[in-house]
């Protein structure tokens, strides 16, 4: 899944693919995506790309042109276009052919030259996703790459918060305080300092400053008073203790220095990533799945608030089509009938309460003979009935008179 120095390495790849290439026309969107269309329509523009975080800006800028009489004139073609990308669980961008364009391209920028060239935004799964005219999404914390100190603050500041009552290796997943941060490199940080990752996040993050203090960049100092053996004098120790805040810096900045991972046409492989890793799917490291569904690597004990069960199907693993993990606890509201409930549907449900269950009949054999006296009243009543509108048809008639005259003869 792209992280931040992912997103990053595909902002330096469209602006050296795309340094001096002219692009013109409409942008086309693929029919299958559900992302919006892209309603930016120009002769000549180009395009430059940003990163932060877990997020990628391309710029549209249209190329002016310098004829008076059309340079006077300002349309809305004129004006640039921001397009913010999020890339989801398999997002990049490609710069190819018409004819090598790849099969999953959703969004498409076409080049003024010929041979035509195309830059593509490329999503097998579709989860991706981008915003015409976008912004940097406001509940996102600073970037851990280009923004530490902001970032450093952000976190130290608001470690009141309850997102810090959830294990460590959940609150780096959040991107309201770890913008760029993913699976693979809360699994490497975590593993260089040695910290298990089912701890309370604020006992790991409590007593680091806002600001780094340490001139190596790993660690801060702490002083900490200890009692002689006699217990009568203190001395203050001066002691190192691991800096997360600034791992969490410094090793995204590794993968970025790497370069590579796809996005490099000269190093396009992932050997020296995968001889990087010293966790993350590495043999002989341990793995979990967090209270999010979300596989863990480790070393040696997982800490206190690891899942007691990981196996139990309680614990599910969630696919998101956002990529920003955002896991903060949130209250549980206890579950009760919604005002919108039909009047009827309440007031059937309040009488089947109320309403006790039939008692059993104490007579069943006066009850069967009372209905059977009905039942042969009823029979009798019908078979009268019958019988007198035999008699008054013509052939009752003429049946009583062959009677009355064979009886007269005797």
């Amino acid at each position: 899944m792209p992280e931040g120095p992912e997103l990053h390495l595909a902002s330096l790849y469209v602006n050296k693919m795309c340094n001096g290439v002219v692009f013109t026309g409409a942008v086309r969107k693929s029919e299958v995506s559900k992302s919006p269309e892209v309603p930016f329509t120009c002769e000549d523009y180009r395009i430059t790309a940003t990163s932060r975080g877990k997020e990628v800006k391309l710029t549209l800028t249209p190329v002016k042109s310098e004829a008076p009489e059309q340079s006077a004139q300002t349309d809305q073609a004129d004006l640039p276009m921001d397009i913010v990308f999020r890339f989801g669980m398999s997002g990049y961008f490609r710069f190819t052919t018409d004819d090598e364009l790849p099969k999953h391209s959703h969004l498409r920028f076409y080049s003024k030259e010929t041979p035509c060239r195309v830059l593509s935004f490329v999503d097998t799964r579709r989860f991706g996703s981008w915003q015409p005219n976008g912004t940097w999404q406001p509940d996102r914390g600073p970037c851990i790459m280009f923004e530490y100190k902001s970032f450093r603050e952000n976190v130290v500041s608001h470690l009141s918060d309850r997102a810090f009552d959830r294990p460590i290796c959940e609150t780096l997943l959040n991107q309201k305080y770890f913008n760029g941060i993913g699976n693979y490199l809360r699994a490497e940080i975590l593993f260089r300092l040695n910290i298990p990752p089912f701890v309370p996040a604020r006992t790991v993050l409590e007593g680091l400053e806002s600001e780094d203090s340490c001139e190596s960049g790993d660690c801060v100092k702490k002083e900490n008073t200890k009692k002689s053996p006699d217990g009568a004098k203190t001395q203050v120790v001066k002691e190192e203790a691991a800096d997360l805040l600034r791992l969490c810096h410094t090793v995204p900045l590794e993968v970025v220095n790497q370069g590579g991972k796809g996005y490099d046409p000269e190093k396009a492989d992932y050997s020296d990533f995968k001889a990087w890793l010293q966790c993350y799917y590495v043999d002989g490291m341990k793995s979990i799945r967090d209270h999010n569904g979300r596989t863990m690597w480790f070393n040696g004990d997982p800490g206190p608030m690891a899942p007691k069960d990981p196996k139990s199907p309680k614990v599910k693993r969630k696919v998101k089509k956002e990529d920003d993990h955002d896991y903060t606890q949130k209250k549980k509201v206890a579950k009760s009938r919604s005002e919108s409930t039909p009047k009827k549907k309440v007031v059937k449900q309040e009488t089947a309460a109320k309403t006790p269950k039939k008692e059993k009949d104490a007579r069943p054999q006066e009850a069967r003979i009372k209905n059977e006296k009905t039942l042969s009243v009823k029979v009798k009543r019908e078979t009268t009935e019958n019988a007198r509108s035999r008699k008054s048809s013509p052939a009752g008639v003429l049946r009583r008179s062959c009677r009355s005259t064979r009886q007269n003869s005797k």
